[in-house]
């Protein structure tokens, strides 16, 4: 069996800026330095797929630092292990977040053991969180730069896979980390950050979503019932989406935009509002799966803050454990746009505590009406 190298560590090199930095100041610091460039998706199979030109960055930063570079595909794990739930929970009208899950099972996953077969001792990447030592163990904690804070796609990673990984630039501002790439002349220094998820790419999200799912049309509705348009199928839409819905215009209606507020599954009717604070998209509740913790379990009502998507400030809220796992999450105010399917992930200050899958959404005026 090959021996462990306490002082190699592999850097996931994704052909971006971040990584590179990352792969640099592990250098600096001395350690033994191997980039690892993962595909998870098919190349071949989507022309808005950029991964041959990230490889081709990613071979050009390891030759600057004169570092080896691994290449290795997991695309079958993630078709299996992510991009399989993405599409089934499409199909169940949920909004799911891949992101969280590859994090989960492929980058600190099945990546994590494709390290040891190297020999070494740490993962890093370049992801904006820190990693901090704690009484208990390591402890996920939100990046100094909260703008490019990662952590909340983070938060489904295992505590012992954590342990094992580095995470350099959680203490660096996004333009301190663009600076030194300059100041060192790696060859991405000036390429812009990736966004979105690399199987959609550039594209519409329906067009994509169009290759793998049946359009099943039906009704777009009102609240009150009024027939306003057709839509192609629940899954292409997402609560609180705006465009995309070709219904402007209606007689007997202002001209404030549409929003979706609902899917009634049972008959396929998509229900629409208008107004981007109408009291059909306030949420003040939620129930979760089975939440993954960071922390010691926690069985008593606390309070803390949550996110319920990636771009949000943080929203005070009591969170009630259940025994089965999971919880009941009650804000203080009333939250936009609340996504069966999204994470909501729980802080107390800048740690991480953990977080789950939002199950079912508990409208404004039902607690309202309740109390």
């Amino acid at each position: 069996m090959p021996i462990e190298s306490r002082d190699r560590v592999v850097v996931g090199l994704t052909g971006g800026e971040d990584s590179a930095v990352a792969a640099l100041l592990l250098k600096e610091q001395g350690w033994d330095v191997h980039g690892l460039f993962m595909s998870n998706w098919e190349e071949d199979d989507d022309a808005y797929c950029t991964a041959a030109q990230d490889f081709q960055d990613a071979r050009a930063v390891a030759r600057e630092l004169a570092i080896p570079l691994h290449r290795v595909s997991f695309a079958a794990q993630y078709r299996e292990r992510v991009f399989d739930y993405f599409l089934s929970e499409q199909r169940a009208g949920r909004t799911p977040n891949p992101d969280v899950l590859c994090n989960r099972e492929i980058k600190f996953g099945v990546a994590l053991s494709y390290v040891r077969r190297l020999c070494a001792a740490r993962f890093a990447t370049g992801h904006y969180a820190r990693l901090v030592p704690g009484s208990s163990g390591v402890e996920l904690r939100k990046a100094r730069d909260g703008a490019k804070d990662q952590s909340y796609f983070l938060h489904a990673v295992a505590l012992e896979h954590l342990a094992q990984t580095i995470m350099p630039l959680g203490e660096l501002e996004k333009g301190a980390v663009r600076e030194r790439a300059r100041r060192a002349g790696l060859p991405v220094f000036d390429k812009p950050d990736s966004t979105g998820i690399c199987f959609i790419g550039e594209r519409p999200f329906r067009e994509f979503l169009g290759q793998f799912l049946e359009k099943t049309p039906g009704p777009i509705e009102s609240p009150q019932g009024e027939r306003l348009g057709t839509h192609q199928g629940l899954a292409f839409y997402t609560l609180g989406q705006r465009g995309g819905l070709q219904i402007g215009g209606r007689r007997g209606h202002s001209e404030e935009p549409w929003y979706v507020a609902a899917k009634d599954g049972a008959r396929n009717v998509l229900v629409v509002v208008q107004g981007h604070d109408h009291p059909l998209l306030a949420s003040s509740a939620i129930t979760t799966g089975p939440l993954h913790w960071l922390t010691l379990p926690r069985d008593a009502p606390f309070r803390c803050t949550a996110k319920v998507r990636y771009r949000q400030a943080d929203q005070a809220a009591v969170v009630e454990p259940r025994p089965d796992g999971t919880a009941h999450i009650v804000f203080d105010q009333p939250q936009r746009a609340v996504t069966p399917g999204q994470y909501a992930v729980l802080y107390d200050g800048d740690r991480c505590l953990g977080g789950a899958v939002i199950e079912t959404v508990i409208p404004a005026s039902a607690q309202q009406a309740a109390a």
